[in-house]
């Protein structure tokens, strides 16, 4: 699993609604931005506590593992920079930022096998946006390059590394029915804090945008969070049974090859455009 070091450069004046063709999209995805220094970095944590343990009992595992750290870390720093750009349009921003760092703060100090089945489980739930975002990739057209790029660029390597956390989980607490209890448990601990930090992020933005009075947007906004309701729950739930792996799903057509064109002396990849 390759280690891409991308880079992204922001003009001055970028702007945060970065495709006004669909602007509670491009809101609701700035404030799933705004977790990710906060939820990756535990994630990494997680998985690389017990990397000393699995260079001796599976070292191709333990190789992904720490790949799959690396372009999660890359994920975050690429992230806090766009943040950066929220936080100075949107103050309100900050007191979010804030609640989510005390949350995370929090699962800090669960045990390192919960954190482990946290991070297998917002896998889970991340390769679920990927799919969802590629099925409605028509949505993203005519939006900013840069900016559609490095959500497309993060959720194509979440497809690329779905199964490395779990195989990390499994390999640490066992297939039992303890084992999958706790990945439940945790998964849904996943899903609860990423709605409800999203959710608060994208009140906040909506009411600078002057756009929460309008019936419009919140419809847009329900109608996709049902949608994705109707795929992630359906995946999370399999994800728990016996037998699951992740390999089994299917992978995005629509971001299956397009890593394979990033280019490592300029830490680029093609912009990303509808066909």
């Amino acid at each position: 699993m390759p280690v891409r070091r991308v880079r992204f450069v922001w003009p001055e004046d970028q702007d945060p609604i970065w495709t006004r063709r669909e602007p509670e999209l491009a809101i609701a995805a700035n404030a799933v931005s705004l977790l990710m220094p906060h939820a990756e970095p535990y994630v990494v944590a997680s998985v690389r506590g017990n990397l000393d343990d699995l260079r001796d009992s599976d070292p191709d595992l333990a190789s992904r593992a720490s790949a799959y750290a690396t372009q999660e870390a890359q994920h975050h720093g690429q992230h806090r920079r766009f943040n950066d750009i929220l936080t100075i349009r949107y103050p309100g921003l900050s007191k979010v930022d804030k609640v989510t760092a005390w949350v995370f703060a929090f699962l800090r100090r669960r045990s390192n096998r919960f954190g482990l089945a946290f991070a297998a489980g917002f896998e889970c739930i991340a390769f679920t946006a990927a799919r969802w975002v590629d099925r409605r990739a028509r949505l993203l057209r005519d939006g900013d390059p840069t900016a559609v790029t490095l959500f497309m660029w993060h959720l194509a390597e979440e497809v690329e590394h779905k199964s490395v956390a779990w195989d990390v989980y499994q390999g640490v607490a066992g297939a039992g029915w303890r084992s999958r209890l706790r990945y439940a448990w945790a998964t849904w601990v996943a899903g609860v804090v990423l709605a409800g930090c999203a959710f608060i992020g994208t009140w906040v933005m909506l009411w600078n945008e002057g756009r929460w009075w309008r019936p419009d947007a919140h419809l847009r906004l329900a109608l996709w969070s049902v949608s994705f309701i109707f795929v992630a729950l359906p995946a999370m739930v399999v994800s728990a049974l016996p037998g699951h792996h992740p390999d089994k799903l299917a992978d995005p057509p629509g971001l299956a090859h397009w890593l394979e064109h990033f280019d490592p002396e300029t830490g680029t990849v093609p912009e990303w455009a509808l066909p």
